[in-house]
Formats: C-alpha cells, sequence, structure tokens
C-alpha cells in the first residue's frame, strides 16, 4: 500500500490538472480590421470662413510682403506664389495656423475664425 499512495497521489494531480485545462487547446487570433485611417492633420475652424473678411486679414497682416496674390495685388516673393500653387482650404488653414520653413505660425496671433476667414479668402481668389 505505501507504494501505491505516491502513484494514487500523482495520479489524482494529473486528473486535477487536466480537468482544469478542460483538454481544449486555445489559441488567440488576430483580428482583421478594414478600412482607412484619417490622414489630415490640418485644423478645421469650427466655424465657415468669410472671404470678404479674409481679404482685410491678408492686406492688414502683411501677407502681401511674402506671397503674390493677383486679387490682392500682391507681389511678394519670399513665399510661394498663392496664385500658382492655387493651395486647398486644408492646406492653407494648416500653413496659416502651424507655419512651415520660412512660414511662421500665426495660432495665437490670429482667431481661428480669423485664420477660417483668410483662408477662405486665398481659395476663392485662387480657385484653388
Amino acid at each position: 500500500m505505501r507504494r501505491l499512495a505516491p502513484i494514487l497521489a500523482a495520479s489524482a494531480l494529473l486528473v486535477f490538472a487536466a480537468a482544469g485545462c478542460g483538454g481544449e487547446t486555445v489559441s488567440a487570433s488576430p483580428e482583421t480590421v478594414e478600412g482607412t485611417l484619417p490622414t489630415t492633420t490640418a485644423t478645421t475652424p469650427s466655424t465657415e470662413g468669410d472671404p470678404i473678411a479674409g481679404k482685410e486679414i491678408f492686406a492688414s497682416g502683411s501677407c502681401g510682403a511674402c506671397h503674390a496674390l493677383a486679387d490682392a495685388g500682391a507681389t511678394g516673393t519670399v513665399g510661394p506664389s498663392l496664385d500658382v500653387s492655387k493651395p486647398s482650404l486644408e492646406l492653407t488653414i494648416d500653413r496659416v495656423t502651424n507655419g512651415k520653413g520660412g512660414m511662421p505660425a500665426f495660432k495665437g496671433q490670429l482667431s481661428e475664425q480669423d485664420i477660417a476667414d483668410v483662408a477662405a479668402y486665398i481659395v476663392q481668389a485662387t480657385s484653388g
């Protein structure tokens, strides 16, 4: 009986271990997600821009000192000609807000509405 006791104990342990696992093999499978992530980085104004107000901001902000824009009579050559580049609304908002390269950021100097206005004016004036 003494030799049988360790064998019975080991057998019982094996039975309990097997019962806990349920005898099934479970493996994780990857979940496939279809679609695309948004790629916009531009700041979208909460209100629609007013091109008339934007023309005044363009003129008073000395934008024409760097950028050419025929509608504003601006002949700047430091930055890109807006008549040639015809930037989209999203790009214009992003550049005026955040700047890039030699273009300074105007976030904090212009309100969100002012940025939306000047962007709407540039897009309207260039058919961008």
